[in-house]
């Protein structure tokens, strides 16, 4: 049985997002922006289905896929690209794959304890983010 996504997370620590941001080469404006905020996630897991809603004051995300299945993405949270977009099981982790205009471009997520781990990458930038599930 895969580990159970579901819930409501809080961000306490967001490692090189700044990096990562460069990467996908958001302008100097939003990176000021974006550093500032505290993302709160939603995850809604039935199964293999997925809805990941990311919450700030400045800019609303939600994404919904099934497990395997590749599909089109614009990353509106983000740089507004269109990409291919396909996420696996490995082990208790998320893997997901992001084809597009950005080379390595995806993200990993995993549960350990009450806290949830993700590990966002494009081309040679990885930020790491922290989530505590919320009370």
């Amino acid at each position: 049985m895969p580990t159970n996504f579901s819930g409501t997370w809080d961000i306490i620590s967001n490692d090189n997002f700044e990096s990562y941001m460069v990467a996908l080469g958001i302008d100097f404006a939003t990176r000021k922006i974006a550093n500032m905020l505290k993302p709160q996630k939603v995850i809604e897991q039935d199964g293999d289905s997925f809805t990941i809603k990311t919450f700030t004051s400045f800019k609303n995300y939600t994404v919904s896929f099934k497990i395997g299945e590749e599909f089109d993405e614009v990353t509106r949270a983000m740089d507004n690209r269109k990409v291919k977009t396909v996420v696996n099981w490995e082990n208790d982790k998320l893997v997901c794959v992001q084809k597009g205009e950005k080379k390595n471009r995806g993200w990993t997520h995993w549960i350990e304890g009450d806290k949830l781990h993700l590990e966002i990458t494009c081309e040679d930038k990885v930020c790491k983010q922290v989530y505590k599930r919320s009370a």
